[in-house]
């Protein structure tokens, strides 16, 4: 399966970037992201968590805001992820978007977002979604899908009248990754793709001119061999 994916003169380079600071970047890209057709969700995103012995383990979520403190997601605080995250609160996560042939890769610590924020989201889901939330408990074994359809159909007679509120249960919330590194790949079909990486400044280092960029926020830009 070898697909083509853009004309060779249509590289990414440093002065292609938007921006030289990684949010914007990341805004620009996921925006031309949101209006391309075949897309159906831009952002949806792969987050790898590990345990405190190093086990990996992934899975697709949906990236529900982001600004300069970092990209949110919400889950089960009783899920595998959640349990991986208090073990270790270092992750990656990754957008594909396959026909713009380009991913953004970032690493960085993961915490808990404050209740008051996760209470604010949870009001603003869709009635379905606030029950789905009630019903699982995420990653438990269950006997059979008739038990999840049971007390999905259960909740639903619960709070079919429109002004009874819908608790938020304790065990769901939301986490905010806050970046160390930002990887933007562009693909190309001689796979000599276009690999640009920000990272943050560490105290004291120095570099090399020739191969990095520093920007104005504390921020390295490196290109990095496919």
């Amino acid at each position: 399966m070898r697909t083509p994916y853009r004309s060779s003169a249509d590289i990414f380079d440093i002065n292609d970037l938007a921006s030289k600071d990684p949010y914007e970047q990341f805004q620009s890209w996921f925006d031309e992201a949101c209006h391309t057709p075949n897309i159906g969700e831009a952002n949806a995103m792969a987050i790898a968590t590990a345990t405190k012995e190093g086990i990996p383990s992934v899975r697709m979520v949906l990236m529900k805001g982001f600004d300069h403190n970092g990209f949110k997601f919400f889950t089960n605080y009783e899920s595998r992820k959640a349990k991986e995250i208090e073990e270790n609160p270092h992750c990656s996560i990754m957008f594909y978007w396959d026909p713009l042939k380009r991913s953004v890769r970032i690493e960085g610590s993961i915490a808990k977002m404050p209740e008051e924020e996760s209470m604010k989201y949870f009001k603003s889901r869709p009635v379905p979604s606030r029950l789905g939330a009630i019903c699982s408990h995420q990653s438990t074994v269950i006997p059979n899908r008739e038990v999840l359809n049971k007390t999905y159909e259960d909740l639903l007679e619960e709070y079919k009248d429109e002004g009874k509120p819908i608790p938020k249960p304790d065990y769901w919330g939301g986490y905010l990754i806050k970046p160390t590194s930002f990887e933007f790949w562009q693909g190309q079909t001689n796979r000599l793709h276009d690999r640009l990486k920000f990272r943050r400044l560490q105290d004291g280092e120095t570099i090399d001119p020739t191969v990095s960029h520093k920007t104005d926020k504390e921020w390295i830009i490196e290109r990095l061999s496919p």
